[in-house]
């Protein structure tokens, strides 16, 4: 084996070096052989940890533009960690409809807004079905944080409920749309198998739950059940 690295050229070696880092392989990695099945320590708990779970949503700003800022600058926020990458909403309030997702992913990243990619294009495509256009939704993620691997704790999960709430409140929508599993949990409690096909009521706002873009672009012939979601969010209550 040391006959091959040796023969490595500079080229090979990049490219085997991109390849860890999309895989997320980007600290050191330690030589002393390690107990990969002795029960792992409970990680202690971080100042920011603690400053997630005490916070109460009353501290929260009561005005669109002060909490937009909130987002933008605010330390300690969910998934605020080294290495995260913030991601913030799109759109302005008053919208004829706010569409909220779970965590944001490496093409959202990439693009800067909560949904990003091919998913987003997609996501045109289903907003023009019902009559609408980019520039009439708000586009927000449960956390505006991109974390490689990140996922969210029990009190980061409920601080993203708190923050969601009061984003709904403050961006006032005509109507909600939760894309994907992870937004019907939070504020919902149940999960998007049990949330579709009934219209729910967020911070007074009709709501509805369908599948991530994304998830459509995996499984395409969920699309018949999006559009169906899409008819009941759009239907005159």
């Amino acid at each position: 084996m040391g006959g091959s690295i040796d023969q490595l050229t500079r080229h090979d070696a990049a490219r085997l070096l991109s390849w860890w880092l999309d895989a997320g392989v980007d600290t050191a990695i330690s030589e002393e052989p390690r107990q990969w099945l002795k029960a792992a320590s409970p990680a202690p708990r971080t100042e920011v940890a603690t400053e997630i779970a005490t916070a109460s949503p009353n501290e929260l700003p009561s005005d669109f533009n002060a909490f937009r800022a909130y987002l933008e600058s605010a330390t300690g926020l969910p998934l605020d960690r080294a290495g995260a990458r913030r991601v913030l909403p799109h759109g302005v309030a008053g919208a004829k409809i706010m569409l909220l997702s779970g965590l944001p992913e490496r093409e959202d990243a990439s693009d800067g807004r909560p949904i990003g990619g091919e998913a987003w294009s997609l996501m045109t495509r289903m907003l023009a079905a019902i009559g609408l256009t980019p520039d009439e939704a708000y586009c927000a993620s449960l956390a505006c944080f991109h974390l490689p691997g990140g996922r969210l704790e029990e009190a980061e999960r409920e601080r993203c409920g708190a923050i969601a709430r009061r984003h709904v409140e403050l961006v006032k929508p005509g109507l909600l749309l939760l894309l994907g599993d992870a937004p019907c949990r939070t504020l919902l409690g149940e999960d998007l198998r049990r949330a579709r096909g009934r219209v729910h009521k967020i911070e007074g706002v009709r709501a509805v739950a369908t599948f991530h873009p994304r998830w459509l672009l995996q499984r395409p012939a969920d699309k018949a059940l999006a559009w169906r979601d899409l008819l009941l969010l759009t239907e005159e209550s």
